[in-house]
């Protein structure tokens, strides 16, 4: 088979890098980046023919008996790794998994959000996403790893409190080396909390960006005797890391969203995609809030919303519309609050387009906005203004994906299965476990 024009460009662009090795890397069903590294000169090889593994080891992959899978790089993701010394020049491809017979692998998360994005466009819409994704920068105390934060900087503050300001300049520097437009970086509410903003992308490069943007953010910081973490709850009693992600449906080059009659500045388009989300919230937080630490996030009082609900100024809400402004049209969208940085991008997106394809293809309709500040709402007011929450565990979760077709069809059987699989067998640790809060609580008084 004759490589395409597009692989040939890669085989030029890797001999003017100078490239010594090549990372193929992937994402098991927890996000977590695989990777196998190859000779360069292997390069023209690989991109004609893939690259063989053995699935069986990848959680939420193959069983032993059909456990030979390809990696084929995908030639639009080449990027040199910058963090790496001259000397071992390393640049990566993202790949799509493969079975033998090469058809995709229909447990491979990029192939799932492939697939979302394809239903996406029989309807005859594309989707975007601007995922914002939150960090914490801790110090190494005797190479034990504690959450102790980096500084003592908060929300936006100017150096030199902000300790981490080179830190996230360098960031930025490797992100740009890698062609991830970068919009802004700045300090977050927590100590030793930080966030870098970069520009909306179609859902798959989306996805590709926040993978990367995970790899560069911990290599930085290394680099800087720190280490990152995305736990999405590190602190008691402080803000937690989430990733807020900004969404829209293009036809064409129109933004679907956008009605210049409407109050809102929105569309019937929106107004389904936004009910559709809303509709699935409490199974969509499996996958978009899929750890056992995700719960200790989503509880009132630290800004991540637990309340089923939507708005315009209201922060507290599931789902917040930012304002509109004359000729920012195209930038109509609507901001999904709860996810968090533990998420598998690629399944989070799409199981988020999935519920909001279903809410524009049921004609659902979202409930009136709420403007008011829920976290401050008691029972009987949630009640008159039918307000649900958010499960309060990583077990009520999973029971509600469990009873949501809709999601699990999005990630299909196999990976539904093996996901809710995993996520049971993670509770079910967790639940076991004996923590410090018990010991302190009972051990004496007990």
């Amino acid at each position: 088979m004759a490589l395409s024009p597009e692989q040939q460009e890669v085989i030029e662009k890797a001999r003017e890098d100078e490239v010594r090795f090549i990372n193929l890397q992937f994402t098991d069903i927890h996000g977590t980046v695989k990777s196998v590294g190859l000779p360069a000169h292997r390069l023209p090889e690989v991109l004609e023919k893939g690259s063989w593994f053995d699935g069986s080891s990848i959680q939420g992959f193959a069983r032993i008996q059909e456990s030979d899978m390809v990696l084929q790089p995908d030639p639009a993701t080449y990027q040199v790794l910058p963090w790496k010394a001259p000397e071992r020049r390393t640049a990566r491809l993202i790949c799509d998994v493969m079975q033998p017979n090469g058809d995709p692998f229909p447990g491979d998360p990029r192939y799932i959000l492939r697939r979302a994005v394809e239903r996406a466009a029989e309807l005859g819409f594309s989707y975007n996403c601007g995922p914002e994704l939150e960090f914490f920068l801790l110090q190494k105390r005797n190479d034990e790893l504690r959450p102790v934060p980096h500084d003592v900087a908060g929300y936006f503050d100017f150096s030199p409190r902000d300790l981490a300001a080179a830190v996230r300049d360098d960031i930025v520097v490797a992100l740009s080396a890698m062609g991830i437009e970068v919009e802004m970086e700045h300090h977050e509410v927590a100590q030793g909390q930080h966030e870098i903003d970069f520009r909306y992308a179609d859902a798959l490069t989306a996805a590709d960006n926040a993978i990367t943007f995970k790899q560069a953010v911990k290599a930085i910081a290394a680099q800087h005797d720190l280490y990152a973490s995305f736990m999405p709850k590190p602190f008691y009693g402080h803000n937690g890391s989430g990733m807020h992600t900004h969404q829209s449906l293009f036809r064409d080059e129109t933004n679907a969203f956008f009605n210049a009659d409407d109050p809102y500045k929105l569309s019937d388009v929106a107004y389904g995609f936004i009910a559709g989300q809303l509709h699935h919230a409490r199974a969509l937080s499996a996958v978009v809030a899929p750890t056992v630490n995700s719960y200790k996030r989503l509880v009132p009082g630290y800004e991540a919303p637990v309340y089923i609900c939507w708005a315009r100024i209201n922060r507290a809400a599931l789902i917040r519309i930012p304002q509109y402004s004359p000729g920012r049209e195209q930038s109509t969208r609507a901001e999904l609050r709860f996810p968090d940085t533990s998420c598998n991008p690629y399944l989070a997106f799409a199981v988020m387009l999935s519920a909001g394809l279903d809410g524009i293809e049921k004609q659902m309709t979202p409930p009136e906005p709420v403007e008011e500040d829920v976290y401050h709402f008691d029972r009987s007011r949630l009640q008159e203004y039918n307000i649900a929450t958010l499960p309060g565990s990583l077990a009520e979760a999973i029971e509600e994906l469990e009873a949501d077709q809709v999601l699990l069809d999005a990630l299909g059987e196999h990976t539904a299965r093996l996901f809710v699989e995993a996520k049971k067998a993670e509770w079910d640790d967790y639940r076991m476990q004996v923590t410090e809060w018990e010991i302190d609580r009972y051990l004496e008084t007990l």
